[in-house]
């Protein structure tokens, strides 16, 4: 099952919700209402949509992920190397390769996690 691709503006209210829950969604009316601006419409229209996906629920005034953040990146992340680089993580890195030099202090961290996932 393909995860939903969040827009930007999405990705940025469900943040609030991640930093806040459960929160209740009057509070969330109030906490987008100071961080972007938006009216209480705006709010119930971005958090029905996301609900609708599957990311959210809005039980009993009550809002709560039904997926982790860590776990929408990590589901995200392994589609789009699916979608761009076929599931291969090496042609993802070697893509990365050609185009930034990597540092030293990038290179000891994947160095780190080959070594850490070896010893597993």
């Amino acid at each position: 099952m393909e995860l939903y691709c969040m827009t930007e503006t999405e990705r940025k209210f469900a943040e609030v919700i991640w930093e806040n829950e459960p929160v209740g969604s009057g509070d969330l009316v109030k906490l987008c209402e100071a961080k972007f601006g938006w009216k209480k419409s705006t709010t119930y229209t971005f958090l029905k949509k996301l609900c609708g996906q599957g990311l959210f629920e809005n039980r009993d005034s009550c809002v709560r992920s039904l997926i982790a953040r860590a776990d929408y990146d990590q589901s995200r992340g392994e589609q789009f190397v699916k979608e761009t680089y076929g599931g291969s993580l090496p042609r993802m890195i070697a893509a990365f390769m050609r185009q930034k030099k990597l540092s030293r202090q990038q290179v000891d961290e994947i160095r780190r996690m080959i070594d850490e996932y070896e010893e597993q």
